[in-house]
């Protein structure tokens, strides 16, 4: 990483950024992350608390002469999802981030990149480090927890910011300033599942559902993307009672706020019909690929003998079976309703997010979004009702809220303007249907104006996640120059 940094440019960016993806911060194991950047505000000499959760507060004096200025607070959050490629040999809770650049982009091998949100963690750790930047007084605030449930907002005490202006470093759209979002709420069903002995004779298989984009449950779900739990049942569903097959256990998914990328069945089969299960996932794959066209052309049906399968307590009893394949495969996923004030947002939407077959039970999670609050507890009703339809039992998390989009605020029109300055060209203000953690701090600091931007970044919470080397740097440019303007 440190010959990588001799190519990147403003090195004061990058520098923290590759420190970061030296350790290891996937969401729940980041604390020595969070103590990292603790110890960065301590050798430089700021206010530095940390509270029980976990969230870091580092204070800055203003630059010499601009004491006085409002104050301001950047936000971002030190976790990240960890996702990878079956068969990369990467263990996320000891091992550096293997960081590479491609062109333009940076990329990582076989795994998430961090860049969510660790460019906005390096970015503010750059202003502290500055001595250059004409900045007012400022807090940093890194939270934990920002990527299953947002528990590191959620347990920010109220009033603990005393900045009146907060840029949330949390996006990954270039020329976009974001001014609010959804809100969220997670739930799980779970099954009680009778398991038998395999039929005489019968083999197992595993079947695995590859190849597909996935991507942030947020930011992509419109893009049209397969998600690997609904293909396996829909394929169950076909395949099952004409083959005779029987289904030891389903696992797909893992991350609430990722669509899900594959999903694996262990089958038991008669191998006298293993030809025409080939043949029906051939057919199979076929259809689905057509369904599916450009938005996601990378889908694999494969079909192998299981080799040492663990010992198992057998395999589902069928009607068990197919209520569980006839939930997954009827929940719903994706887009549920658009916005009817932005054009182009999502306001509803959910998730199919993971499914894992456990001894005696089966349990599958789900991630629901929206930026009408009685729409997010409609959906939340609807898989309810399904649940009781199908046998599971439902079981909702805690919500988080959203944040009501406010596009004239003087933080927004100062921002907007010193991106006009910096590019030349107008910046687009918009709501994002994703989850960022301004509804949760706005809620406990009345009045507090927020806005987030961010450098270019895609694929998200996939394997595939890459950003732009020289967005970030116009990102780090427009950073700097918004804090002057302040």
């Amino acid at each position: 990483m440190e010959h990588l940094l001799d190519s990147l440019e403003p090195r004061e960016l990058w520098g923290p950024f590759l420190e970061l993806s030296k350790i290891p911060r996937g969401t729940r194991n980041e604390a020595a992350a969070a103590l990292w950047v603790a110890d960065q505000g301590r050798r430089l000499g700021c206010e530095v608390t940390q509270d029980a959760i976990g969230n870091v507060l580092i204070r800055k004096r203003g630059f010499p002469g601009r004491e006085r200025a409002p104050m301001v607070a950047l936000q971002a959050h030190v976790d990240m999802v960890c996702e990878k490629n079956e068969g990369t040999a990467h263990d996320f809770l000891t091992d550096p981030i293997a960081v590479f650049r491609d062109g333009d982009l940076l990329r990582a091998e076989g795994t998430t990149l961090g860049a969510d949100d660790g460019i906005g963690v390096a970015a503010a750790l750059a202003v502290l480090e500055s001595t250059d930047i004409r900045h007012g007084p400022l807090e940093v605030l890194i939270t934990v927890g920002e990527e299953m449930g947002l528990t590191g907002a959620k347990g920010l005490q109220p009033g603990t910011l005393r900045a009146g202006l907060l840029l949330n470093l949390d996006s990954g759209h270039e020329g976009f300033l974001t001014v609010g979002c959804s809100g969220g709420l997670d739930s799980r069903a779970l099954r009680r599942v009778r398991f038998q002995p395999p039929g005489a004779g019968k083999v197992p298989f595993r079947l695995k559902v590859a190849g597909l984009k996935g991507g942030h449950s947020g930011g992509e779900i419109n893009q049209g993307r397969g998600n690997a739990i609904q293909i396996l049942a829909r394929v169950l569903w076909s395949l099952v009672p004409a083959l005779g097959l029987e289904i030891a256990s389903l696992s797909g998914g893992g991350k609430r706020n990722a669509i899900a990328r594959e999903a694996f069945a262990l089958l038991f089969l008669d191998p006298g019909q293993e030809v025409a299960l080939r043949a029906g996932l051939e057919r199979m794959e076929g259809d689905l690929r057509a369904g599916l066209g450009t938005f996601d052309p990378g889908l694999s049906l494969a079909l192998d003998r299981a080799q040492g399968v663990p010992d198992l307590q057998g395999v589902m009893a069928a009607q068990d079976a197919g209520r569980v394949v006839g939930f997954l495969f009827t929940m719903m996923h994706g887009v549920i309703a658009q916005s009817p004030v932005m054009p182009g947002l999502v306001q509803t939407s959910t998730n199919l997010a993971s499914v894992v077959t456990r001894p005696g039970e089966v349990e599958v999670g789900m991630s629901h979004r929206s930026s009408v609050a009685s729409d997010k507890a409609a959906v939340a009703d609807r898989v309810a009702a399904l649940c009781e339809l199908a046998g599971f039992e439902f079981l909702p998390g805690e919500g988080y809220p959203g944040w009501q989009p406010d596009p004239g605020t003087p933080l927004a029109q100062v921002v907007a303007g010193a991106h006009a300055r910096v590019f030349g060209k107008a910046m687009q203000i918009r709501a994002t249907h994703g989850g960022l953690e301004c509804g949760i701090i706005g809620q406990g600091h009345p009045g507090l104006q927020m806005v987030s931007f961010g450098p270019a970044m895609w694929d998200i919470h996939t394997p595939d996640e890459h950003l732009s080397i020289s967005s970030a740097a116009g990102f780090w440019k427009l950073l700097t120059t918004v804090l002057e303007s302040l």
